[in-house]
């Protein structure tokens, strides 16, 4: 079964390539519903396929960069992304994503890379994971109670006492329908590029959230905004990688062909969901990449692999359904409009 497997001549070995394009296609659809470059998924993937862990984080880096560009684009033409915050939060996601690089460089001279990576992994996507999860809980029970804000029935709203900083410049943002002083995007978007830099990823599964209950952007347009800014960081953290010799071109390509079709599917599906059922389901796909990382530590590989697959590629069949669903749905929304026109 040789022809299986396709030599990455950078990283200098044999890689099962078949498991590289299910990657690059499952994160094409998962990261374009879920607002993100999906590298939560594809770092720990690549690293459980065989590549050290600076490599994986560095080839990631890359595939995000080119599958985001697709998505942002698909986001625009529904109106989901606003350009002025993404903007605006630049600055704080470069500089943050180059401290975080040269963190991983420091790491693998120590030869702990692979180790503290995993840990500061686990933590934060079980971080995520309870927050995304209360969030639920808390707005379900809101809406049993009838609480009722100007965004709908909301669980946390940590963004409405941010708002309240007043520390100039304030900047009004029109498209995600709020104002704020530009520190508060500046500041969440340092932290979460210093741990994008660290972790491999475009930040996206940090700042997706943080747009949400920090910044208080509505998910939908969180979702758009954020694969902008991931395809800007994205683009950035592949440069700095490639400057240190960390980035295997030909995986980037492998992965690519399948995100290109992945990332249409995703984004046309946001547009048939629910900001909630957007969240959940990306709560659940957090929880089960965490598992497998820990799994990965202990040494069980195989299930690791199995978990982290399995996981992405039921979440694609769930997005895909969306997406169909909510298209022929449409599609007879619309040819009952022309029978009653007539």
């Amino acid at each position: 079964m040789d022809w299986l497997y396709m030599w990455m001549p950078i990283a200098g070995m044999q890689i099962f390539w078949p498991g590289l394009v299910l990657i690059g296609f499952s994160v094409g659809t998962i990261g374009g519903f879920f607002g993100m470059g999906g590298a939560w998924m594809v770092t720990p993937g690549l690293n459980i396929l065989g590549f050290p862990m600076a490599f994986a984080i560095g080839t990631d880096m890359a595939h995000i960069a080119g599958k985001s560009m697709i998505s942002t684009v698909r986001h625009s033409k529904f109106g989901n992304v606003d350009y002025k915050l993404g903007i605006v939060m630049l600055a704080g996601t470069m500089i943050g994503i180059e401290c975080g690089a040269q963190i991983i460089m420091y790491l693998e001279r120590l030869g702990l890379v692979g180790s503290v990576v995993r840990w500061v992994y686990v933590f934060f996507l079980g971080l995520i994971a309870a927050m995304v999860f209360y969030d639920y809980f808390k707005a379900v029970q809101n809406k049993k109670r009838g609480v009722v804000g100007e965004h709908g029935t909301e669980g946390i709203t940590w963004y409405k006492t941010l708002h309240k900083i007043n520390i100039p410049p304030m900047v009004h943002f029109k498209h995600a329908g709020f104002t704020c002083s530009a520190w508060l995007p500046i500041l969440v978007s340092y932290a979460t590029g210093v741990l994008a830099g660290f972790l491999g990823i475009g930040g996206g599964l940090l700042r997706m959230p943080a747009l949400v209950y920090l910044i208080g952007t509505p998910t939908h347009i969180a979702v758009g905004t954020d694969l902008f800014e991931v395809m800007i960081s994205g683009l950035y953290g592949a440069f700095t990688y490639a400057m240190k010799g960390r980035i295997e071109l030909v995986a980037v390509f492998v992965m690519l062909t399948g995100a290109a079709i992945g990332a249409q599917i995703g984004t046309i599906a946001t547009k048939y969901a629910k900001g909630y059922g957007i969240r959940v389901a990306f709560g659940i796909a957090v929880l089960c990449c965490m598992i497998s990382i820990i799994l990965k530590q202990y040494g069980f590989n195989n299930s690791s692999a199995v978990i982290i697959l399995g996981t992405i590629s039921l979440i694609c069949l769930y997005i895909i359904k969306i997406m169909f669903t909510g298209a022929a749905q449409e599609l007879r929304d619309k040819k009952a409009n022309a029978a009653k026109a007539f």
